[in-house]
C-alpha cells in the first residue's frame, strides 16, 4: 500500500482507494488473507496480565494464611515440627487449589470473551459477507448501519444520514454528522467528519467505509486498550459475603483469643497444646474458602448459560435472572424462527400466493390456483422491482441451501423477486442506486432512489402499511395504471392477512424528473402509488412453545412486545400459548395511558403490538413500578434505554446491534426464547448451589469450632487434635466444599415462583440450620468420643473416632444439602453426580489413609478403628441425615400449609 493512511481525511474517496491499493468492490480473498500475514489481526493487544508467580504469591493474601503462617512460626519456636509441617502444608495446599481454581474461573471468562468478538458485514470479491472483526485489514471496505459498532478505522466511501457517537475518543457526548467530502489535513481528531474510528457507535444512518487501520494502529489503540466486555468475576453477592467472611474471621479470632487465654489463666492448660487448639478452633471455624468456592460456582454457572447460548456480559445479571418474575420478548427471530418467506401478494383486486422452499429464489407465484405471469399482471413486476430494489439484503447459495446475508425479511423479498422475474439472487443488477432513506423505528419505512436502465430516476419504499399509506396518493391496479387510493380497503385487506399470522409490509413507487428535488422525507409524503400488500409468514419455534409453558408454570409471566400489527400479534400469541392472548395493546394506545393507567394495563396485558423503543422504555418502567423484576430484549440502537432500564437487559447475538449489546447484561448467541428461559433456569441454579454452599459451609465450621470450645471452656481433653483439625478442613474444602459448585438444576427449580429481589441469602432459616447442625456434630463428636473411651479404647483411638465421626457427618450433611428445596430420600439424590462421588470418595480414601496407614498415623496421631466401631460412625452419621431431613420436611410441610391457607 502507499500514502499516509493518518492523512486520508484530507484525501477525496477515489485517492484513498488508490492510496490503500482498494477497490470499492472490497478485496479478494487471497488478497485479504495476505495483508492479514502483514498486518495481523484486527485486535487490540491484551493488557499485561500477572505472571503465574506473582498470581500463585496472591492466594497467601489471607487474613487465615497470615494466622496460619503466625502458627507455623510459633509452634517451630516450641519445637511442634510435626504441628508446624502439617500448618505448613496446609497453606501450601490451600494456595495451590486457589490458583488452579481462579485459573480455571479465567478460563472460563476468557471463553466467553472470545463469544463475544463482534462481526462485520464487509465486500470480499463484491460479495457482502460477515466477517469476523479481527480478521479485517486495511483496504477492506465495510458496510454500517445504525446500532452498529465500528469495527477498525475507516475513511468513509458513501454515507445516507450518518451520524457516530466519539465520546470514546473525542469526549463529545453528542453524535456527529459523517460524509465523504475531505477535510482539512490539520483537522482536529472530532472535526473529522469524512472518517470512521474504531470502537465508536453508529448512531444513525448507513455508510460504506474502506478500512484504513486495524489493531494497535487505530486511534483508539494509540490512547487505549478498549474496555473488557466481560466484568471481573464478581457479584453483589459474592462481594457481600467476601464482607461477611472478613468481619466473620475477625469475630473467631477475637473468640480464640479469648479461649486462649481462659484455657491459660483459667484452666492452666500447657501453653503448647492449647495454642495448637486454638489454631484449629481459628482453622476450623474462619469460612476461609467460601469466597473461592463461590467464586468458581458464578465461573460454573457462566460457563453453562454459555453452553446454551446465553452469553453473560455482567455478572450480576445471574442474581437478577433468578429473582425474574416478567419476561418482555421480542417476536420475530426470538418467539419465532425467523425464517421469513413471501407467502401472498395484495394487489388492488387480486390476492396472490407465493410458493416458498426457503430462500431459493425460484418458486411459483399463484393467482386462483393458476400460475400468474407478469406479462399478464404487470402489479407483480412493480412488486418484483419494489422487493428487489429497496433492500440491504444479499441471498448466497450454499451447499446446505440458499442463505441470506443481513435482514431475513430483506432475504425473502429478493427471493420474491427473483421468482417473479426469473433472474435469481440478483434480478436487477443494472439499476444503479442514486440515494436512500434508511429504515428507521421512528419513521417505520424505508424508501430508495435509482436510475432505471432508460435513464429515469425511480423510487421505491416498503415498510409498515399505515407509514407507507401515509405516502401515496394512488395505488396501482393489477393490470396496469393507477386510481386513487382506498384506505379502508388497504386497512382491511391488513386486518385479513394479519389475522392469518401473516407479517404484512406494504410496498409504494414513484418518479422524479432528472433535477428535481424531491427525494426526502417531507418531499415524499402524498406522492408515490401503492403497489400493494406482502405478507410473509415466520412460524413459532416449536421450542419456544415449551419455554413460555415452562416460564408460566414458574410464575414468570411472558409478555410479547413487537412492531408487527394487532391481528399478526394476537395470532402468533395465541400459537405460542400466552395466557392474555385476546388483549392486545397497541403502541397508540399505550400513549393515551398516563403512567399509573399504562402499569395496571400492563399486568393485565399479555402482548403489545406496533409498539417503538420509547413505548418499551415506558413498559418497563410501569411493570417495576408494580415491584415485578423485568427482563426485557431488544435488538436495535434504540433498544438501548429500555436495556438499560431493565432488571435484566438481552440482547440478540445474531441480529441485535452492538448497541443493544453494549447496554445489555446478557446476550443470546441464537436468539432464542428457551435461551431466556435455559438463562433464567441457569441463573436459578447458580443462586441456589450458591446457597447451598453456604448452608454446608458454615454449619460444618461452626460445628467443628464448637466442639473444640466446649471441650476447652469444660476443660476436657479435645476430643480431636488441632492437627487433625488442620486435616479435616484440608481435604473436605478442597473436595466436599467445591462439589456443590457443580449441582445441576434440582426437578423443581422451574416450578417455584421467583424469589424476591432483595431476599438475603442469611435467612433466618439458615441461621437455625447452622444452629441445628452445629449443636448435632457436638453431639456426634462427643457422643462418640465418649463411648470410645467408656468402651476402654485408648485417647488416641477415640480422637481417632471423633475426626472420622465429624468428617462422616460432613458427607451426610453434603447429600442432604444437595436438595434443599425437595426430599433428598430419593434414588436420584443418593445417586449423586460424578464430582459428589468423585469428592466422597478421595475424603473416604484420604480418611482410611490417615486412619491405618502407619507414616500417616505417626503423623497424625491416629490408631485404627475396628470394624465395628466404624460401622458405628456410619450408623450416626445415617441417623444424623433422618434428623435433618425430618425436619426440613417438618419446615417444607409447615410453609405448604400457611400457602394453602393464604
Amino acid at each position: 500500500m502507499t500514502g499516509d493512511a493518518k492523512d486520508l481525511h484530507a484525501a477525496t474517496v477515489s485517492e484513498a482507494l488508490a492510496a490503500l491499493e482498494a477497490d470499492a468492490g472490497g478485496l479478494t480473498p487471497e488478497e485479504a488473507a495476505a495483508r492479514r500475514e502483514t498486518h495481523g489481526a484486527n485486535r487490540l493487544p491484551e493488557p499485561p496480565q500477572p505472571g503465574l508467580l506473582w498470581r500463585f504469591l496472591q492466594q497467601f493474601n489471607n487474613v487465615l494464611i497470615y494466622v496460619l503462617i503466625g502458627a507455623a512460626v510459633v509452634t517451630g519456636l516450641l519445637q511442634h515440627w510435626v504441628d508446624t509441617s502439617v500448618i505448613v502444608a496446609v497453606v501450601v495446599v490451600n494456595a495451590v487449589i486457589g490458583f488452579i481454581q481462579e485459573g480455571r474461573a479465567e478460563q472460563a471468562m476468557g471463553a466467553i470473551r472470545g463469544m463475544l468478538a463482534p462481526h462485520s458485514a464487509a465486500l470480499r470479491g463484491g460479495q457482502r459477507v460477515s466477517l469476523d472483526a479481527a480478521d479485517l485489514v486495511p483496504g477492506d471496505i465495510v458496510l454500517l448501519e445504525a446500532g452498529d459498532r465500528v469495527p477498525a478505522d475507516l475513511r468513509l466511501l458513501q454515507a445516507r444520514g450518518l451520524k457516530a457517537e466519539e465520546a470514546v475518543l473525542t469526549g463529545e457526548s453528542v453524535p456527529v454528522d459523517k460524509g465523504t467530502e475531505p477535510v482539512a489535513a490539520d483537522a482536529a481528531l472530532g472535526d473529522r467528519a469524512s472518517m470512521l474510528y474504531s470502537g465508536t457507535l453508529i448512531a444513525a444512518g448507513t455508510g460504506r467505509g474502506v478500512v484504513t487501520a486495524t489493531g494497535a494502529q487505530t486511534e483508539i489503540g494509540h490512547i487505549s486498550g478498549m474496555l473488557a466486555g466481560v466484568e471481573t468475576l464478581t457479584t453483589p453477592l459474592v462481594h457481600q459475603m467476601d464482607i461477611f467472611a472478613r468481619w466473620l474471621t475477625v469475630f473467631i479470632l477475637i473468640v480464640a483469643a479469648s479461649v486462649l487465654a481462659y484455657g491459660y489463666y483459667v484452666w492452666h492448660l500447657e501453653f503448647g497444646g492449647l495454642f495448637m487448639a486454638v489454631v484449629g478452633l481459628s482453622v476450623a471455624a474462619i469460612p476461609e474458602g467460601l469466597p473461592a468456592v463461590l467464586t468458581i460456582t458464578l465461573a460454573v454457572g457462566v460457563r453453562a448459560m454459555a453452553n446454551r447460548n446465553a452469553i453473560v456480559r455482567r455478572l450480576p445479571a445471574i442474581e437478577t435472572l433468578g429473582a425474574v418474575s416478567v419476561i418482555c420478548s421480542d417476536k420475530t427471530g426470538t418467539l419465532t424462527r425467523n425464517e421469513m418467506a413471501v407467502s401472498s401478494l395484495a394487489a388492488a383486486e387480486h390476492v396472490y400466493a407465493v410458493d416458498s422452499d426457503g430462500y431459493a429464489p425460484q418458486g411459483a407465484v399463484r393467482w386462483r390456483d393458476a400460475d400468474a405471469h407478469p406479462a399478464e399482471h404487470a402489479v407483480l413486476g412493480e412488486f418484483a422491482l419494489a422487493a428487489g430494489l429497496c433492500n440491504d439484503a444479499v441471498l448466497h447459495e450454499g451447499e446446505q441451501g440458499w442463505r441470506v446475508e443481513g435482514d431475513p425479511m430483506e432475504g425473502a423479498l429478493v427471493a420474491l423477486a427473483g421468482k417473479i422475474s426469473g433472474q435469481g439472487a440478483d434480478p436487477f443488477p443494472d439499476w444503479e442506486r442514486l440515494d436512500a432513506i434508511p429504515f428507521d423505528a421512528a419513521h417505520r419505512y424505508m424508501a430508495v432512489l435509482h436510475r432505471d436502465p432508460d435513464g429515469r430516476r425511480r423510487i421505491h419504499a416498503k415498510g409498515a402499511p399505515e407509514a407507507v399509506l401515509r405516502l401515496c396518493a394512488d395505488q396501482r391496479m393489477p393490470g396496469g395504471g393507477t386510481v386513487p387510493l382506498d384506505p379502508g380497503h388497504w386497512h382491511e385487506t391488513v386486518e385479513r392477512l394479519a389475522s392469518e399470522g401473516q407479517r404484512v409490509i406494504a410496498v409504494a413507487v414513484g418518479e422524479i424528473g432528472e433535477g428535481e428535488a424531491g427525494f426526502g422525507m417531507e418531499a415524499l409524503k402524498g406522492k408515490l402509488t401503492l403497489i400493494g400488500l406482502v405478507g410473509l409468514v415466520d412460524p413459532p419455534r416449536d421450542e419456544a412453545v415449551a419455554a413460555v409453558a415452562e416460564c408460566q408454570a414458574a410464575g414468570i409471566a411472558v409478555k410479547m412486545i413487537t412492531g408487527d400489527h394487532a391481528a399478526t400479534a394476537r395470532a402468533i400469541g395465541a400459537q405460542i400459548g400466552l395466557k392474555n392472548h385476546d388483549r392486545v395493546l397497541t403502541g397508540a394506545e399505550i400513549e393515551l395511558l398516563d403512567d399509573t393507567e399504562l402499569a395496571d394495563a400492563a399486568l393485565a396485558t399479555d402482548i403489545f403490538a406496533r409498539t417503538s423503543p420509547a413505548h418499551k422504555l415506558r413498559l418497563v418502567a410501569a411493570l417495576q413500578s408494580r415491584g415485578l423484576t423485568v427482563a426485557m430484549t431488544g435488538d436495535g440502537v434504540n433498544d438501548a434505554p429500555a436495556l438499560k432500564r431493565a432488571d435484566a437487559g438481552i440482547a440478540m447475538g445474531r441480529k441485535g446491534s452492538e448497541a443493544a449489546k453494549e447496554a445489555a447484561e446478557l446476550v443470546l448467541a441464537d436468539d432464542n426464547f428457551a435461551t431466556i428461559a435455559a438463562a433464567v433456569r441457569e441463573g436459578r441454579t447458580v443462586y441456589d448451589n450458591i446457597k447451598k454452599v453456604i448452608s454446608w459451609n458454615l454449619p460444618t465450621s461452626a460445628g467443628e469450632a464448637m466442639t473444640i470450645i466446649v471441650a476447652l471452656f469444660l476443660g476436657m481433653t479435645l476430643p480431636i487434635t488441632a492437627v487433625q483439625i488442620l486435616w479435616v478442613n484440608l481435604i473436605t474444602a478442597v473436595t466436599l466444599g467445591l462439589a456443590l459448585a457443580f449441582e445441576p438444576s434440582e426437578s423443581g427449580t422451574m416450578r417455584r415462583p421467583p424469589r424476591p429481589r432483595g431476599e438475603s441469602l442469611l435467612t433466618g432459616g439458615l441461621v437455625w440450620h447452622v444452629v441445628l447442625v452445629s449443636l448435632l456434630f457436638v453431639v456426634a463428636v462427643f457422643g462418640i468420643y465418649a463411648y470410645a473411651i467408656d468402651e476402654g479404647h485408648p485417647p488416641e483411638l477415640a480422637q481417632t473416632m471423633a475426626m472420622n465421626m465429624l468428617v462422616a457427618l460432613e458427607i451426610f450433611h453434603l447429600f442432604f444439602i444437595r436438595n434443599i428445596y425437595g426430599t433428598s430420600l430419593t434414588f436420584a439424590a443418593v445417586r449423586g453426580t460424578p464430582v459428589v462421588w468423585l469428592c466422597v470418595i478421595t475424603v473416604t480414601a484420604a480418611q482410611f489413609a490417615v486412619t491405618y496407614l502407619p507414616p500417616l498415623q505417626a503423623v497424625f496421631g491416629t490408631q485404627p478403628v475396628p470394624f465395628h466401631d466404624g460401622v458405628l460412625i456410619v450408623g450416626v452419621g445415617v441417623v444424623f441425615f433422618a434428623l435433618v431431613e425430618t425436619e426440613k420436611q417438618m419446615r417444607l410441610a409447615f410453609r405448604r400449609n400457611a400457602a394453602a391457607e393464604r
